[in-house]
């Protein structure tokens, strides 16, 4: 694909896909506190069955995302956009038609198929109007929409759900679902690829290592998002002003730090994003205090906020631009396989030893993250 010959980043058709980003993730992000209390109010359930329901998104996503990025290789990045926001605008409005744990589960699959459809084509289509030079840097700007639906998304939660307003906030999760499809309709492909000479994997072997670092490096956000709620109620604290803080500290690392990955590199920035995550999570599991809670918080994002871009530097690093979405397809089922797979396993520990558990379980998969990380450095 031809990159556009200014160097200008940031364009109108680059601020539209940020825009849906930001509508579809701040739908996304306002149910992080309220799955795990429907799960437990309204339909019975412990810390299994919270990472049942919180994880099945995540199954529904990794089934996809492969397919995914074949589909937007080679019909564009806008008809992803627009399916994928449909498609989960549609699953979160009957997520509470049966209040039964199956079906929850089964409409939060359906919902993670439009997730991973929307990701891919909209995260390819900013790499696609980024300079070469450029895209570790475009990648943190497009991140704002997801950090920003992160940061305020929680709190409108709260405020939607209050008491036991489920439904209304199932119905606001997909209205601005359905925003993020309007504002998808203007957005335009930036040409199409070259094809691929011969036949094309599902599974780009390029985005492998990447993947199972991020994979175990994201372990501990699955647990901080899934467990933070029912933790801060054990501590007498409010967790929308936490999520607040998180999402906030993401924003402002991605759009000052912008150009650090492209910098340092992405096995370096890695690296130290892998070290601040499993710190960060550690220390919540250590200080059981609101103050452990905002320090921990405060190290757990600034890794966060370095790891996605630099993992995905490294995932293209020799990729050609007509296999860039199935790249991205296979390198982002990584996401959806921690959550997919770290939900549970932090659930399992918490239903063992305690919530705080569940973060401990973090820091050691980031720990052993790092080492996956080295072993490439070294055979490199």
């Amino acid at each position: 694909m031809t990159t556009p010959a200014t160097e200008r980043l940031v364009t109108a058709r680059f601020a539209i896909v940020v825009a849906s980003g930001l509508f579809y993730f701040l739908g996304l992000a306002m149910l992080t506190p309220v799955i795990p209390h429907y799960v437990e109010d309204e339909l019975g359930g412990g810390s299994i069955a919270v990472g049942v329901a919180v994880g099945s998104f995540a199954i529904g996503a990794l089934i996809l995302r492969p397919w995914a990025g074949r589909i937007g290789d080679r019909s564009g990045r806008r008809v992803l956009i627009i399916g994928g926001s449909l498609i989960v605008a549609a699953a979160t409005a009957c997520y509470g038609i049966v209040p039964e744990l199956w079906w929850l589960a089964i409409m939060r699959a359906i919902a993670g198929v439009g997730e991973a459809a929307f990701f891919v084509g909209a995260a390819t289509m900013i790499t696609d109007l980024a300079p070469v030079d450029r895209r570790g840097e475009a990648v943190s700007y497009w991140s704002v929409a997801v950090y920003g639906g992160l940061a305020f998304g929680p709190a409108l939660g709260e405020f939607v759900v209050g008491d036991s307003r489920y439904t209304a906030a199932w119905l606001v999760a997909a209205a601005l679902a359905l925003v993020a499809a309007l504002l998808g309709l203007a957005t335009s492909d930036a040409g199409r690829p070259p094809k691929s000479e011969g036949h094309v994997s599902l599974i780009n072997r390029n985005a492998l290592l990447p993947g199972t670092v991020l994979l175990l490096g994201l372990i501990p956000l699955a647990g901080f998002s899934a467990f933070l709620p029912l933790y801060a109620e054990d501590l007498g604290i409010n967790a929308g002003p936490i999520f607040l803080l998180y999402g906030v500290l993401i924003l402002a690392v991605r759009v000052l730090g912008a150009r650090i990955p492209d910098r340092l590199g992405g096995k370096t920035a890695a690296t130290g994003a892998l070290v601040l995550s499993g710190t960060g999570v550690g220390v919540i599991a250590a200080w059981d205090t609101l103050a452990g809670v905002v320090v921990g918080t405060v190290i757990l994002a600034a890794g966060m906020s370095l790891m996605y871009p630099a993992l995905l530097l490294l995932a293209f690093d020799g990729v050609p631009d007509s296999e860039r979405a199935a790249v991205l397809g296979t390198f982002s089922a990584f996401f959806d396989l921690s959550q997919g797979v770290g939900t549970p396993l932090c659930g399992g520990v918490a239903a063992v030893t305690g919530i705080r558990g569940a973060f401990a379980t973090g820091s050691v998969t980031a720990a052993l993250g790092v080492v996956v990380l080295r072993r490439r450095r070294a055979a490199a």
